[in-house]
C-alpha cells in the first residue's frame, strides 16, 4: 500500500507552498498555490513540466495559479528519467511513460499529492484537472489511461499518448504545433485520430477558437484539438485556452456532466 511509505512534510511560505514526499523511498516534491481563503471546495489543476523541466519553471511558463486564483494549482517535480527523444541515459527530470514504468513511481506520486492536498484543503472531487506538455503531456495521456474517474479533464500540448484505444470518455485537449521538430505534427495527428476514433467523435467539429476546434463525442463529451504554426515551444496562448477550457466544464448535481458550454466567440470564429 501507498500510504505507509508517504512521509509528508509541509514548508509553507507566503506563497506557493512546497510539499515533500516520500513516496516508496523515493524523495519527491510539488510546488502548490492555493488561496489564502477557502469558503467551499476548490477546484484542483496539476501541471507537469517536460522532459529536462522542473516544478518552478512550470509555474512560471503555465502560470495557471495566476489565471485561476480560486484554483488550487499543484506544479509536479519530475526525477531523472531515460527520454525517448533526448536524453537517453536519463540524466534530466520527467516522467514515466506507460503503466509499471519505474514500479509506477509518478502514479503513485500523483496519488500521494492528491490525497495530501484532501487532508490539507477543501477540495472539489469533482473538478480535477490535469495538464502538461511534451513529456508531461504524454504523462497527462497516461493519467487519464489509469486515473480517469479521478479527473474531470485533461489537457496535453506538443505530446503523444499510449493506450489510446483504452481511454475512457472525458473532456479532453490537445495543443499541436505544426513545425514540431521534436514530437512530429505527424505523430501527434495519428494521436488525435486515434483519440477521436476511440471516443466515437462525431466527424463535424465546430469552432472552438481561432485555431481549435470541438467534436461531440458519442457520449456527450467534449475533445478539442487546436492547431498552430508554431514549433515543440509551449504555446504563449495555451495557459489562459486550458484555463477557459477547464471553467467551461459543466458540474450539474455533482456530478460531471460531459459537455463544454458554446460561447458566442466559439459560433462566429471560423477554424483555421
Amino acid at each position: 500500500m501507498l500510504l505507509p511509505s508517504l512521509m509528508l512534510t509541509l514548508f509553507v511560505g507566503t506563497t506557493p507552498t512546497t510539499m515533500q514526499f516520500t513516496v516508496d523511498g523515493l524523495p519527491r516534491e510539488a510546488l502548490v498555490y492555493a488561496p489564502e481563503k477557502l469558503d467551499s471546495p476548490a477546484p484542483v489543476i496539476f501541471g507537469f513540466h517536460g522532459h529536462g523541466g522542473s516544478m518552478r519553471s512550470a509555474s512560471r511558463t503555465f502560470h495557471f495559479h495566476e489565471l485561476w486564483p480560486e484554483a488550487i494549482v499543484v506544479y509536479m517535480q519530475g526525477v531523472p528519467t531515460p527520454g525517448r527523444l533526448t536524453d537517453p541515459e536519463g540524466k534530466r527530470n520527467g516522467w514515466q511513460h506507460n503503466q509499471g514504468d519505474h514500479n509506477d513511481r509518478d502514479l503513485k506520486f500523483f496519488d500521494a499529492v492528491l490525497t495530501a492536498l484532501k487532508e490539507k484543503y477543501k477540495v472539489d472531487d469533482k473538478r480535477i484537472f490535469a495538464s502538461g506538455h511534451s513529456n508531461g503531456g504524454g504523462f497527462t495521456y497516461l493519467l487519464w489511461l489509469s486515473r480517469s474517474d479521478r479527473l474531470a479533464g485533461v489537457v496535453a500540448s506538443a505530446a503523444g499518448g499510449r493506450g489510446i484505444t483504452k481511454l475512457k470518455p472525458k473532456n479532453a485537449m490537445h495543443i499541436a504545433g505544426r513545425n514540431d521538430p521534436l514530437v512530429k505534427f505527424a505523430g501527434q495527428q495519428l494521436t488525435m485520430n486515434a483519440v477521436r476514433q476511440t471516443l466515437g467523435c462525431t466527424n463535424d467539429p465546430v469552432p472552438w477558437n481561432e485555431k481549435g476546434r470541438k467534436y461531440q463525442t458519442k457520449d456527450g463529451s467534449s475533445w478539442i484539438e487546436v492547431i498552430h504554426d508554431g514549433d515543440h515551444k509551449y504555446p504563449s496562448f495555451a495557459p489562459d485556452l486550458t484555463i477557459r477550457f477547464f471553467k467551461e466544464i459543466k458540474i450539474v448535481d455533482g456530478s460531471i456532466e460531459p459537455t463544454i458550454s458554446d460561447s458566442k466567440e466559439n459560433k462566429t470564429q471560423a477554424v483555421k
